[in-house]
């Protein structure tokens, strides 16, 4: 390959994410942040915008001054929003726990196991992909159901008398979210756990270290960039959950993503609708990027 082209392949792998991102993330948050800043209106769509392209850059630049943080100062006055906020935030980062305690030593073994039997391990965990995402959360429902094969199995055996009551509270979240995402936190997590060099715990077995404490020392830290890519993956899609909080979770679950839906469709109010979302996308992108910037001057201090 020539000089020319290898400038012009280097300056293609720097362009495509950013084209990505600019096309996939930035213009459709522009989009949704000027729906936040219109007003509600009985047409179609069912909002009047502030500015329109048709109105040209001098017109648009006029505008601006008109523009109207209402529906983001009315999210402050709703105790609505800020509990469906509080409430998402926390059944994610349970969820996120439970699936990382249940995630690592899946992972861990997988990272152990013969060379020969780890390509089986890994379909194993993609496996459940190869199902729709939504029969996978209706199957939950015949499991947990007070007639389900969960209350059936416990029953039988005798461990309990009654039917337990799972489905429509927010164990059974808990239990589709772990089960939903489980493989976002096993798969980073083998990646990581799999490229360890073994001869370090080995080194430190030799020198009179227990196997729990090389653990904690060396096998953790070092799989700490798999942990955070893992929770990352599987706490900002949780956040947003609609489909399981809807299915599994009773009338009375508060989470964003039904508060969103409820707004956009059963209230049709888009604008407030829009700046829900917009806050809910600067509460997870903006600890990610301070995380981010934080991890590259480490890395700076380390060199």
């Amino acid at each position: 390959m020539s000089k020319l082209g290898s400038a012009i392949f280097s300056r293609l792998v720097i362009i495509i994410p950013y084209a990505w991102l600019l096309f996939f993330f930035l213009v459709p948050f522009i989009i949704v942040f000027r729906i936040s800043l219109s007003t509600t209106a009985i047409a179609q769509p069912p909002y009047v915008p502030v500015f329109a392209l048709a109105d040209g850059l001098s017109g648009i630049w006029a505008k601006i001054g008109e523009f109207s943080f209402d529906n983001f100062v009315w999210l402050t006055e709703d105790a609505l929003y800020l509990n469906a906020y509080l409430s998402s935030v926390w059944i994610a980062g349970v969820s996120t726990l439970a699936t990382l305690l249940i995630g690592y030593p899946i992972a861990y073994g997988m990272a152990q196991a013969p060379r020969s039997l780890r390509p089986t391990l890994l379909m194993l965990v993609i496996l459940p992909f190869w199902t729709s995402f939504l029969i996978r959360v209706y199957a939950w429902i015949a499991i947990l159901k007070p007639e389900g094969l969960l209350n059936q199995f416990l029953i039988g055996t005798g461990i309990i008398d009654s039917p337990l009551i799972i489905l429509g509270t927010n164990w059974a979240i808990y239990i589709g979210i772990v089960y939903s995402y489980l493989p976002f936190m096993v798969l980073p997590l083998y990646s990581a756990l799999e490229k360890m060099d073994n001869t370090l715990i080995e080194a430190a077995q030799d020198l009179g270290c227990p196997q729990i404490t090389a653990f904690w020392k060396i096998t953790f830290p070092l799989s700490l960039p798999g942990v955070v890519a893992g929770c990352m993956l599987v706490f900002i899609p949780a956040v947003g959950e609609f489909v399981i909080p809807d299915l599994l979770g009773g009338s009375q679950t508060l989470m964003i993503g039904k508060t969103l839906w409820n707004e956009f469709n059963a209230n049709r109010d888009w604008p407030v609708s829009a700046a829900v979302a917009t806050i809910l996308l600067l509460i997870l992108v903006v600890p990610i990027v301070f995380f981010q910037n934080a991890q590259a001057k480490a890395e700076e201090q380390g060199r």
